[in-house]
């Protein structure tokens, strides 16, 4: 991380009106559970392109795990007009924004997208199983949790919880809480 710091500070130096070496100080920072100083280098990329779709969605993920989810969701939205053909994990961002603003239908149908887009991966059945869960539907949530498992037999809650960069611990405890109750093995 102390290597890539300092090559992204040196690619500033080199050229400070790029958003990309703004955006990896941004990603270095939430994983160093950084939240302002990620959000910040996340809206200094996003000042400098603010049609750049990527930087957008990432500044709106760094708010997700902020606690910030109403305004995720509206920057997800933008970098989706901005970028109508956007990767999958968009809605992913935009699922978990819905769940921790509440909207548990939304969260289901933005998962759902993403399965649809992208049956083969995890994310989607660990996001839909994690809202099952939370919302009561314990056969759905199990149900989804053994298609996570198919998919990636080795996940544990140990691996969620250790790729969670949330700034409130409880929100972390939450979501494991949740898996555990869906029948994702420790």
């Amino acid at each position: 991380m102390d290597q890539a710091t300092n090559l992204a500070q040196k690619a500033v130096a080199l050229n400070d009106s790029s958003p990309c070496p703004y955006m990896l100080l941004e990603t270095i920072h939430l994983w160093r559970r950084d939240h302002e100083k990620a959000i910040a280098y996340g809206e200094q990329a996003v000042a400098l392109e603010p049609n750049h779709a990527d930087a957008t969605l990432q500044l709106a993920r760094t708010l997700t795990y902020a606690g910030r989810p109403e305004e995720t969701i509206e920057l997800t939205k933008k970098a989706m007009r901005l970028s109508p053909y956007y990767p999958d994990w968009y809605l992913g961002v935009l699922g978990t924004a819905y769940r921790l603003a509440g909207d548990y239908d939304e969260a289901i149908a933005a998962y759902d997208k993403r399965r649809e887009r992208n049956p083969h991966s995890t994310m989607p059945y660990l996001g839909l199983a994690l809202v099952y869960s939370e919302v009561g539907r314990d056969k759905e949530a199990r149900a989804t949790t053994s298609e996570v498992l198919k998919r990636n037999p080795k996940i544990s809650l140990n691996q969620v919880r250790n790729r969670l960069p949330y700034q409130n611990p409880a929100e972390v405890d939450r979501i494991i809480a949740a898996l555990r109750k869906a029948g994702l093995p420790d």
